[in-house]
């Protein structure tokens, strides 16, 4: 089956509806999905919108959450689980390494607080 499925560039970089399931296109393997990084290094739709939705300044707490709700359709609760499991994959390092490795950095700073 996966010999006649392909993915192009567009399906999973675009950011906008594709009409493809993430699930499903999270488990493609085709080689041209990402060429400079390998099949394995693309992430879904929704997991670049959310590292896309971290790197944007944000004036506080409620726009943030609104355009989580409003672009995501997720709660900000399902968003930030989302985002920490984020973290710890290295797709996501390999997609936008920046933002990445702040929110790590920011992550761990907490958790040495406590």
């Amino acid at each position: 089956m996966r010999d006649g499925t392909q993915t192009t560039d567009g399906d999973e970089g675009a950011g906008g509806p594709a009409g493809a399931d993430d699930a499903t296109a999270a488990d493609r393997t085709a080689p041209d999905a990402a060429p400079a990084e390998g099949p394995a290094a693309a992430l879904s739709d929704r997991d670049e919108a959310v590292l896309a939705v971290e790197r944007r300044s944000w004036p506080g707490p409620g726009a943030k959450e609104r355009v989580i709700r409003e672009r995501l359709g997720i709660s900000p609760t399902r968003y930030y689980q989302l985002l920490n499991a984020l973290l710890d994959d290295p797709r996501a390092l390999a997609h936008d390494p920046v933002t990445v490795n702040r929110l790590r950095r920011i992550r761990d700073a907490r958790r040495a607080r406590r």
